[in-house]
C-alpha cells in the first residue's frame, strides 16, 4: 500500500471513530491553556480557551475564553521563562482575570447546555498531557467523571505523525512546525489561549479535515455562541 492510500485509510478510520454513534452530532472541544510554568503541581493556569466544533461539518457550536485571576502567592510561583512566552503581567491578570469559581460555573453550564457526554464528544489539543493537567485545576477529574465528560483527549502531533510516518521526527511536532509542513503560517504572537485554539483548528483541518464542511472556514460559521469568563 502506497503512502497516500495508507493516509486516506487512516483518515477514514479516524472519522469513522468520531462518528460511531450514527445519527448523533459528535463534537470536538478544541482547547488550549496558557500557564505560568510547566509543572501543574506548582504552577497555575493563567488562561483557558476552547471552541466546540461539529467534527463532521466544521460548524462552530460554542466558544469560550477567560483569564484566570491569580493570588499574589500563586503569581510568585511563576517561571519567568513561561511568562516571557505568554507576555502576561500581573497587572493584566488583575485587570482581566475572573475568579476560578465563576469560570468553573460558566464551563459547567455551557457543557450541560451542549450535552457534552462521553461517546458524543472528544477533547482535541496540541499537547493534551499538558492541557489536561492544567484544565484539572479548574474542573476536578472526579467531577468530570461524575458528569460523564469525555476522557479521550486527542493530540494533533499524533495525527500529524500518522500522516508523515517516514519524516515526522525530522520535521518536528511543535504546532508551528506542523503548520509549516502543512503550508500554514505560525501561531499569532504573543501566545494566548484563543490564538492557540484558532491555530490548532487550522492545522487540524489541514491534516484531518471536516468531511461534510460547507464553504466557510471551520469555526467561523454563523449562528454561534461566544463567551468570556
Amino acid at each position: 500500500m502506497i503512502k497516500s492510500q495508507r493516509y486516506l485509510l487512516k483518515k477514514r478510520c479516524f472519522h469513522g471513530i468520531l462518528h460511531i454513534y450514527e445519527g448523533q452530532k459528535v463534537l470536538g472541544i478544541f482547547l488550549d491553556t496558557e500557564t505560568n510554568g510547566l509543572n501543574h503541581r506548582k504552577h497555575k493556569i493563567l488562561e483557558l480557551a476552547f471552541k466546540v466544533i461539529d467534527v463532521c461539518t466544521g460548524t462552530l457550536v460554542d466558544q469560550f475564553e477567560s483569564v484566570v485571576f491569580q493570588s499574589p502567592k500563586d503569581w510568585k510561583s511563576a517561571d519567568p521563562s513561561s511568562l516571557q512566552v505568554t507576555g502576561f503581567t500581573y497587572e493584566e491578570i488583575c485587570l482581566k482575570g475572573r475568579p476560578k469559581k465563576e469560570i468553573v460555573a460558566n464551563i459547567l453550564t455551557r457543557f450541560k447546555n451542549l450535552g457534552i457526554k462521553r461517546g458524543q464528544a472528544v477533547f482535541i489539543c496540541q499537547n493534551p498531557s499538558f492541557d489536561r493537567a492544567f484544565f484539572a485545576q479548574l474542573i476536578d477529574p472526579d467531577l468530570q467523571e461524575k458528569l460523564g465528560w469525555p476522557y479521550h483527549w486527542l493530540d494533533l502531533a499524533s495525527m500529524h505523525w500518522s500522516k508523515n510516518t517516514e519524516l515526522a521526527w525530522e520535521k518536528g511536532v511543535s504546532k508551528d512546525k506542523i503548520a509549516l509542513s502543512c503550508g500554514l503560517p505560525p501561531e499569532d504572537k504573543p501566545h494566548r489561549a484563543m490564538n492557540g485554539v484558532n491555530h490548532l483548528l487550522m492545522c487540524y483541518e489541514a491534516i484531518i479535515g471536516f468531511p461534510r464542511k460547507s464553504g466557510t472556514h471551520a469555526g467561523t460559521g454563523t449562528g454561534t455562541k461566544e463567551g468570556r469568563g
